[in-house]
């Protein structure tokens, strides 16, 4: 099946964003929207189409899409995101996505951001953060219960959302940074730990046998190579300093 990419325009806001483990450092918004179409061009070229959404101008963390909705097979759940300054950002993903599947939403006072959601096959792992709290993560799994799924909720430290910390790489091999998440919660999958020098090093995007990554990291990037995944970098580093990484300015689907 072709895989649609749903992404948006950075907004020119983008320095106002939300941060919670970083330092605030200037970002050059020009340069983020450069870097931002080449990686849509790396999701063309792994074989997306992409569809981007128009810029939202007062929304600083917009270019984030992935933290608006959890989109499986049957049903998208739109989100209600943990910082109450992105919550304006949840409608027109909607909007994008009702012609492509059935629609669900999470309420109040549940919050839940798309960054912590990891699917892995009929497992859909969830982290206990500050974005996601446990009421979100109850509701979301009423909501995909009748469609087969198990949710999970995964405890972790030291980071953003759970995908900063673990993400899949190849269909039975996760990248994880040890430090942030227990790779005991994903029993059944092979692990292959960050470089230690690269804490932030554990988010990657996989579209059929391509993974792409963020060249900020070269020498977990080398890791992977090593394990025999082919690597396609691409340079994100305006978006890294609003705690942004591959996965977050993408939702990627099955169309």
């Amino acid at each position: 099946m072709p895989h649609v990419a749903i992404t948006r325009a950075v907004s020119r806001a983008l320095e106002r964003c939300e941060l919670t483990h970083l330092e605030r450092r200037a970002i050059d918004v020009e340069l983020a929207r450069t870097q931002h179409a080449a990686y849509e061009r790396a999701l063309r070229e792994a074989g997306c189409e992409v569809r981007q959404l128009a810029e939202q101008p007062a929304l600083a963390d917009s270019v984030f899409v992935e933290d608006t909705a959890v989109v499986l097979d049957e049903v998208a759940v739109l989100t209600r995101p943990g910082a109450e300054s992105r919550r304006d950002e949840v409608e027109s993903m909607g909007e994008a996505l009702a012609p492509l599947r059935e629609l669900r939403r999470i309420e109040a006072p549940g919050t839940l951001d798309g960054g912590d959601v990891l699917r892995l096959d009929r497992v859909i792992h969830v982290g206990a953060s500050a974005r996601s709290n446990a009421e979100g993560i109850g509701q979301l799994r009423q909501l995909v219960a009748p469609f087969g799924y198990r949710v999970e909720a995964v405890s972790m430290r030291g980071c953003l959302h759970l995908k900063s910390a673990v993400t899949r790489v190849a269909p039975n091999l996760l990248l994880v940074n040890p430090d942030w998440v227990d790779a005991r919660h994903f029993a059944g999958y092979r692990t292959l730990a960050v470089d230690p020098a690269e804490p932030f090093a554990a988010n990657a995007i996989l579209i059929g046998g391509t993974v792409l990554y963020s060249a900020s990291f070269p020498a977990t990037a080398e890791r992977l190579r090593r394990a025999g995944i082919e690597v396609r970098l691409v340079d994100m580093s305006e978006t890294e300093k609003a705690e942004g990484a591959m996965t977050c300015c993408s939702v990627i689907l099955e169309a």
